[in-house]
């Protein structure tokens, strides 16, 4: 029997529209019930790709037993994380606050006026060493509801009051020493066996691996540079990148790259293409440009609605089983490929008998092998073998933030390859925000089978501008400039803090909550303040406008204030003030008849502002009838070149 997520596009909603839990989606409806029945709300936090999300639902919300308790003595909501970013927000400081970490999925319980008064994420089905069980905890929140109601009170009154008066840090004054002090600290964690900054578990953190890279070459510092060089390999060698299919998985649980997370999220392959095309301009290791290429070509064959969208992730778990999908046996390849030729492929991806992951293999190259092509017809029987005996669940919905990212991506790539496929990318997935996910100047969320979700907040348009300014660099075609300066007022206009402190997660267009979040960290993804700053510093350079330079210094002392404290977690921020710090060179083409834009643009630096013109114009002739340069720096132009050092 269904329930009130029926009617639901987000398939993680969908994914719960048969328990016979009573959910309801969040709306004024569930808490104008909890309120009339006089009943707590359980509010449930998660995504469709989460492992641990899928545990608990079969452990807890499949079950009649619990679903009757859930039932009798509360009103449950649903929500999906990615379309409510806002909604889990609040409630993730909630869920840090009460348990020291956070995680999904997130279980809150609160009152109908939308105060937490218990959080947690994870809870098992019945209470075993130490730990609470689900239906335990259940009847332990309603017996205190009903008996000792006054303490949750209390203590709902207390989380809300101090969520809402946290304050942001004054930033009266850009910091230029900010990016030393994050190198140092990055420096620290550095692992030198293995690459990548701490302890297991280890995220890739791509925006990181990009401030490195800019801030070794503005700096000429090899001990960054080579922490970025460490990590990339360790990530390329390891299972965290599929070897047969590409593309990367959320994260390692351990510290050599081998065992991923198996699930694939949009953002994560996109901010890691970006990463290593920045190592291959500056190293030109070739293997980093065709990692690049690799997952790109995983989105592109995997990823992508025929519509121009990429969607959001494909699953961990296929036939109920975390990694199934990923792993082989030494036996099975040699069956597919042969006896000969199948042992020579395990030897070079370290596939054994005894096998590295649960009696079976995750191939890797953390053997030393050198990156080869020899086998990529056998990887590709793989790969289409792969396909037939199990099946991923994807989520299929467009994320206006998400499609952002890998629009900078794709148009990263046509200005490093100059390769039109990777253009064509990028251009469809900006017509189809434009056509789905766009009214006007307002954006949404997400869309998914032509139905939009609610109205974007801060990241959908300070990640969109990022996307128009990076297909204006790689087109030149000022309408894509032009849209970036539309999104970024309207961006300004709905979500600007009126004391000059940074942007808040919600607008004038978006619902009420509890509290008004600022989110200033660089996560797993960007904040939205981090993205605006570089909105703001790049729209100050290639307009020359000065309200966007005033805009842009004023939300880079905002947010010096804020990343004082630990400068290595506000790595987006850092990069656009060391844009700020240094301005790229300016670039201006003349390109020579017969010259191809692709040849042109593959050839330039990353770290530049350019503009390719259709031809001579009365201030830009061609020397010596080649295509010319006009290079400026430091505000200073110097005299046309037919090269570039």
């Amino acid at each position: 029997m269904s329930n009130r997520l029926k009617n639901q596009s987000s398939p993680y909603l969908l994914q719960h529209s048969e328990n016979p839990v009573d959910w309801h989606p969040w709306c004024e409806e569930a808490f104008e019930l909890a309120r009339r029945e006089d009943k707590p709300v359980f509010l449930s936090i998660g995504y469709s790709t989460c492992h641990w999300c899928h545990v608990m639902a079969h452990e807890s919300f499949e079950q009649q037993e619990t679903a009757d308790i859930l039932n009798q003595y509360f009103i449950s909501v649903k929500v999906d994380r990615e379309e409510r970013p806002d909604i889990d927000s609040i409630y993730m400081e909630v869920c840090q606050a009460f348990t020291g970490r956070g995680g999904w999925p997130m279980s809150i319980f609160m009152t109908a006026s939308q105060k937490p008064f218990f959080a947690g994420t994870y809870f098992p089905p019945e209470s075993n060493r130490g730990i609470i069980g689900f239906k335990d905890l259940l009847l332990t929140v309603a017996d205190k509801w009903k008996n000792n109601r006054q303490a949750l009170l209390q203590t709902a009154n207390d989380v809300a009051g101090q969520i809402c008066r946290r304050e942001n840090t004054t930033g009266s004054a850009i910091q230029e020493n900010l990016p030393k002090k994050a190198a140092a600290l990055f420096s620290q964690s550095y692992d030198l066996k293995y690459g990548g900054f701490g302890s297991a578990p280890k995220f890739p953190m791509p925006h990181n691996l990009i401030f490195l890279t800019l801030y070794s070459q503005i700096y000429q510092d090899r001990d960054a540079f080579s922490q970025v060089e460490g990590t990339l390999s360790g990530m390329r060698r390891g299972g965290l990148f599929d070897q047969i299919g590409y593309g990367f998985s959320r994260y390692s649980t351990d510290n050599c790259f081998l065992v991923p997370h198996f699930e694939k999220m949009l953002y994560d392959n996109a901010l890691l293409i970006m990463a290593y095309l920045a190592a291959y301009k500056k190293s030109q290791q070739k293997n980093y440009l065709d990692t690049a290429e690799q997952t790109a070509r995983y989105i592109l064959r995997e990823m992508t609605d025929p519509d121009g969208g990429f969607y959001s992730a494909q699953d961990a778990d296929s036939d109920g089983e975390e990694g199934k999908y990923y792993i082989w046996s030494l036996e099975e390849i040699c069956s597919i490929l042969g006896k000969e030729r199948g042992e020579e492929f395990c030897r070079y991806f370290n596939i054994t008998e005894q096998g590295n992951f649960e009696g079976k293999n995750i191939p890797n190259l953390l053997n030393g092998n050198d990156f080869t092509e020899d086998f990529a017809e056998e990887t590709e029987t793989l790969y289409q073998y792969r396909k037939k005996r199990a099946r991923l669940h994807l989520d299929d919905k467009i994320l206006t933030s998400w499609n952002s990212l890998m629009i900078c991506a794709m148009s990263m790539l046509y200005r490093v390859t100059g390769k039109q496929c990777y253009l064509d990318a990028a251009s469809s997935a900006a017509n189809y925000i434009e056509e789905n996910l766009a009214d006007g100047n307002t954006l949404f969320v997400s869309c998914r089978k032509k139905i939009r979700s609610v109205n974007g907040f801060l990241d959908e348009y300070a990640y969109y501008t990022t996307a128009l300014i990076s297909l204006y660099e790689a087109t030149s075609e000022n309408h894509y400039l032009e849209r970036a300066r539309q999104i970024c007022s309207e961006a300004i206009g709905q979500f600007a803090d009126e004391n000059g402190l940074g942007y808040f997660l919600c607008g004038h267009k978006n619902g009420s909550l509890i509290a008004r979040p600022k989110e200033t960290y660089d996560g797993a993804l960007p904040s939205g303040n981090s993205a605006m700053a570089y909105c703001l510093v790049k729209l100050s350079h290639l307009t020359d406008k000065d309200n966007y330079r005033q805009l842009a210094e004023q939300q880079l002392a905002f947010l010096s204030g804020e990343a004082e404290h630990y400068p290595a977690g506000y790595s987006l921020f850092l990069t656009a003030l060391l844009i700020y710090l240094h301005p790229a060179k300016k670039i201006t083409v003349v390109p020579a008849d017969g010259e191809s834009r692709e040849n042109i643009i593959r050839r330039l630096p990353l770290y530049c502002e350019i503009k390719i013109l259709p031809g001579e114009t009365d201030e830009y002739r061609m020397l010596n009838g080649k295509t010319t340069y006009y290079v400026c720096e430091n505000y200073t132009c110097l005299p046309p070149v037919n090269s570039l050092p």
